[in-house]
């Protein structure tokens, strides 16, 4: 255990230059509202951002997020969920080292069966479970009565600190719950149809309104002649987590004009499905547009 913690403790604090290596992740979907905290600074999540050592995401009701690992990996949150990322080493296509503190919330970590990855050491932090990664797919969520992971497949080996030693995990379906302030509970499993219904807390279904990387449709929120009102839009989107942005553009008349947009749908009415969203967020109203 104290090896772990030494593990989150280094990662904390290591950060490579941004010309040593690609980033060990990036956003591959957003069902908005989410949000990404770096270095004290908060912005809307977007997809293709990249993921960088020290990011902290969050995402809001009803909301999703997908982010690929460099190695081949992916890791889904659920909605309010909040996930400290983790990363080291020179070569994260090939050879990862990193660790997930899922502070709260539901998430999904699946690995490529076909990646050519060298190495990977996979450390996730669930409220006060921590999982050691060995080629898998898990899925968990912390709340306030509970810790919980479940093996989908593969194995893991669990760690508590009300326990002596590990717990090894290699039966698919096997849960682990550690209820809060109390010890863990035995192991047990999963019926396929609770299964599904837990799934669903991280998963994206078409329709649901999720943008994704090298989508060509967005959200058209308005033209506006003066900057500051483009930017008072701007800013009411962002705030509310949707990624919003503003483009110049010359009017007839020469003059700048500003128009303020949600990028990176792959169809209408994947963008049209986060209009409403952000309508009721925000009170805005927006069209979809290629």
């Amino acid at each position: 255990m104290q090896a772990l913690k030494r593990v989150f403790a280094l990662l904390a604090v290591v950060s490579l230059p941004a010309w040593a290596a690609p980033p060990p992740a990036t956003v591959a979907a957003v069902q908005a509202p989410a949000w990404i905290e770096r270095g004290g600074h908060v912005e809307p999540l977007a997809a293709g951002m990249p993921i960088e050592n020290g990011d902290r995401i969050r995402t809001g009701d009803d909301a999703r997020a997908y982010l690929s690992l460099a190695e081949g990996s992916t890791v889904k949150l659920g909605a309010n969920a909040k996930l400290a990322f983790f990363s080291m080493g020179a070569k994260p296509r090939t050879e990862f080292r990193g660790a997930l503190d899922v502070l709260v919330g539901a998430f999904r970590f699946t690995t490529d069966a076909l990646s050519r990855i060298k190495s990977r050491d996979v450390v996730i932090r669930v409220g006060t479970a921590t999982a050691g990664i060995r080629g898998t797919d898990v899925w968990g969520r912390s709340d306030a009565s509970a810790d919980l992971v479940c093996l989908i497949a593969g194995k893991i080996d669990i760690w508590h600190a009300a326990l002596p030693g590990t717990v090894a995990m290699a039966t698919p379906m096997s849960v682990f719950v550690a209820p809060k302030g109390q010890a863990p509970e035995p192991l047990t499993t999963v019926d396929p149809q609770q299964f599904a219904r837990w799934a669903r807390e991280t998963e994206i279904e078409p329709g649901d309104g999720a943008a994704r990387t090298g989508g060509k449709w967005k959200l058209a929120l308005g033209r506006y002649a003066a900057e500051s009102d483009a930017l008072m839009q701007y800013d009411v989107a962002r705030s509310a987590g949707f990624a919003a942005r503003i483009k110049p553009f010359a009017a007839e008349d020469g003059a700048w004009n500003y128009e303020v947009t949600v990028p990176g749908f792959p169809d209408e009415g994947e963008a049209m499905a986060t209009a409403a969203r952000l309508k009721a967020a925000t009170g805005i109203e927006a069209t979809a547009a290629k």
